[in-house]
């Protein structure tokens, strides 16, 4: 969950390194530090910048390596920021992920005399590789030896103190990718980093590490067989991953809905067939067409957006579907299912209790199907097939554009299983004209966004939210009041409109708002009858409605309107303006959205 950058080559270090890091900010913000052999190690507690600041008009060379943080071990302090070293400053490392016998293997190194000036597991690392080392011990085997005896996750990039001219990188669990320059090699934690030098990347697999010089790397695995690298091709532009002048990641990636909802479906739509075309699920046409039971699994809001699935596929697919949070799905003993697969849901391809659950269930003898952001992402080179979100990068910590694009796509899912197990023809070309339509729609939602911005500080005082849904649609009551916490830090709790008299109506008052997703579908009088007795509670009524409802202006005290549309396509239209809603009471609350406390991007750990 932190930003790893690492540079050997041709031209002066510290801008590239200083400027990955602050394309990988998002990953992680609580302190950040650079070692470059010239001009030593420097670390700062909090952003970026302050660390930029730091620095000043240093020059230190062309190699070196550097890190932002997200605290796991130790809070965050400058003694806790990275680079770690050995103590005698031989070497020195920068690590993502968690080593889980780290307490082990300080007590056997503080048994020979060692000692530690920081709470981490990295430090730790770093003296363990350092206790290798000798004058006939090189740096590489030095590192090879200490992670065979490494239990945990990690994604490291290790540079000797001095007169150095290589970095020995590797990964186990926690991403890593090489990118390739005209003027030398850039490692990095994320593509992100590496858009401003290059799009030709090779992307590490479990189990290697690399030996990076400025004009050549050789990959290794951990027997040290070489391996060659295949290099691949970012496809998306350093542009994509700046503001592009909004104030704020997040409200650029909502604005960026139509267009991530024509990118997710194009080419997949067969108008005249009434069908969708999965390329990536093509070999896998026949085990889909008997499947009898499919596991989603997923974390956070992408298992919300698995719940969703569940409710298009069992409707339109007629498929049996169990949803897990990933991170439990990995510990319990689930039952193992003739005719099953697991489908595992991830933007960054590299989600560790995702990654986990797939494994698990891959080796429980299922098919692994994944849904992912990232090309070339662990998840996504595991599984046996799968579609791209093709959403391009989201920097934001709290997702919006992915998780609409993870929703359009278990909607062409729905459609591309259900024709080839019974759907009819006509509906299949209801399907495709309502997703047809969608950009243009999620379009006329973000130009109201001034009354949802005007109702959000409305309530921007409110210490508490409900968020309740019925069918497709309460779990994204879920995935909103996920969002409000997320950016605002505000209690929020989304439910079942039919569970909300099963305890949560007690703490409803004059004083406790309530979201409720309210469009016209089959639905829509059970909906009306619990907003009634919230009314009775006199608590107020922010209503998500279809367009030409009139009626629900009489038990809501506020409507965001959204258009009328197909019921398969009504979850993805509700979760913008929740999205914009978040967006803007975090704003009136004075957050920076981009960077909610105690989160990151990408978790790549326990």
């Amino acid at each position: 969950m932190c930003g790893i950058i690492a540079y050997v080559g041709t031209k002066e270090a510290m801008p590239i390194l200083l400027g990955g890091l602050q394309a990988l900010e998002y990953r992680g913000y609580d302190s950040a530090g650079v070692f470059m052999p010239k001009s030593g190690l420097v670390k700062s507690v909090g952003a970026v910048l302050n660390l930029v600041r730091k620095v000043g008009e240093q020059n230190g060379g062309i190699i070196g390596i550097a890190h932002t943080r997200w605290a796991t071990h130790g809070p965050p302090t400058e003694a806790n920021a990275h680079p770690h070293h050995d103590g005698e400053k031989k070497l020195f490392l920068v690590h993502n992920g968690i080593i889980e016998n780290y307490r082990e293997l300080r007590d056997e190194l503080s048994a020979q005399g060692r000692i530690f000036y920081s709470d981490t597991d990295t430090e730790v690392l770093a003296q363990y590789i350092a206790s290798f080392l000798s004058p006939n011990v090189t740096l590489e085997e030095a590192v090879r030896k200490a992670l065979a005896k490494v239990r945990g996750t990690y994604g490291i990039a290790v540079m000797e103190g001095k007169d150095a001219e290589e970095v020995v990188v590797a990964r186990m669990g926690s991403p890593l990718v090489i990118g390739i320059t005209p003027h030398g090699h850039v490692v990095a934690s994320d593509p992100s980093a590496l858009l401003a030098h290059t799009k030709d990347v090779v992307y590490l697999s479990d189990g290697q590490y690399a030996v990076v010089r400025k004009d050549s790397f050789e990959l290794f695995d951990s027997e040290r067989s070489t391996h060659a690298p295949t290099v691949e091709r970012i496809n998306w532009d350093q542009e994509a991953a700046t503001r592009s002048g909004y104030d704020h990641f997040m409200l650029k990636e909502i604005m960026e809905g139509p267009e991530v909802m024509r990118n997710t479906m194009r080419g997949r739509l067969l108008p005249e067939e009434g069908n969708a075309k999965l390329g990536g699920l093509e070999d896998v046409r026949p085990l889909l067409q008997d499947l009898k039971h499919l596991t989603i699994v997923g974390c956070g809001s992408a298992y919300y957006a698995g719940l969703v699935g569940k409710y298009l596929l069992e409707k339109y697919a007629r498929v049996t579907v169990d949803v897990d949070v990933a991170s439990e799905y990995r510990y319990r003993e689930s039952v193992a299912r003739e005719e099953s697969a697991i489908l595992a849901i991830s933007q960054s391809g590299e989600t560790a209790d995702t990654l986990a659950s797939l494994r698990e269930g891959k080796r429980k003898g299922q098919k692994a199907f994944g849904i992912v952001n990232v090309v070339g992402s662990t998840i996504a080179r595991e599984t046996d097939a799968g579609v791209y979100n093709h959403a391009g990068p989201e920097v934001g910590v709290a997702s919006t554009k992915a998780f609409i694009s993870q929703l359009e796509i278990l909607v062409m899912l729905s459609l591309y299983m259900g024709r080839m197990r019974g759907m009819s023809k006509e509906e299949g070309e209801e399907i495709v004209r309502a997703l047809t339509i969608l950009p243009d729609q999620i379009q006329t939602i973000l130009d109201s966004r001034e009354q949802i911005k005007s109702i959000a500080e409305k309530y921007v005082n409110a210490r508490d939210f409900l968020y309740i849904g019925r069918g497709a649609c309460m779990p994204i009551a879920l995935e909103g009041a996920l969002k409000l916490k997320e950016v605002s830090y505000v209690h929020a709790e989304g439910y079942g409109a039919g569970e909300m008299k099963h305890g949560p109506i007690a703490m409803i008052d004059e004083k406790f708002p309530t979201v409720a997703i309210v469009p016209k579908d089959a639905l829509y009088e059970k909906n009306i009858s619990n907003i009634e007795e919230i009314r009775a509670r006199r608590g107020p009524i922010i209503a998500i409605a279809s367009k030409g409802d009139e009626s629900i202006k009489h038990v809501a005290d506020d409507v965001i309107y959204i258009p009328d549309a197909h019921p398969i396509v009504l979850p993805i239209l509700a979760t913008v303006p929740l999205q914009l809603f978040a967006y803007y009471f975090g704003v009136a609350k004075g957050y920076n959205v981009d960077r909610p406390r105690n989160l990151a991007k990408s978790v790549t750990v326990e």
